[in-house]
């Protein structure tokens, strides 16, 4: 039986941000492991995660507040993404990228939690 949660457009955009992250910053400096890649990486699968727990949980109020936390962990990928830009741990063109995704990902969730 298939879970609810992979049918939602949404998961499958926050499934895809978080996959296209992680094969991203396996070039980045073997020093960073435990600092941005590893930040980077987990702010990158909340958002997918908390969408997975929203949908587990019973009514509309626990699931927004899942949702609102996604959306903090989207807003902490941005940042982080720019950064890595900045410091050159992302070439441009694969910063690009994974912010346009970022960004896609993040409209479809806030207007999943504006419809709760």
């Amino acid at each position: 039986m298939e879970k609810a949660y992979r049918k939602l457009i949404v998961w499958q955009r926050a499934d895809n941000l978080a996959y296209e992250i992680y094969l991203k910053t396996q070039n980045f400096p073997r020093e960073e492991i435990y600092g941005i890649t590893s930040q980077m990486r987990r702010a990158a699968l909340s958002v997918a995660i908390n969408i997975v727990e929203g949908t587990g949980r019973q009514g509309k109020k626990e699931l927004k507040r899942f949702i609102s936390i996604a959306l903090g962990s989207i807003a902490e990928v941005e940042y982080l993404l720019a950064f890595s830009l900045k410091i050159g741990y992302l070439k441009k063109d694969i910063y690009e990228k994974l912010e346009n995704l970022r960004q896609e990902t993040g409209n479809f969730l806030w207007r999943f939690y504006v419809s709760l």
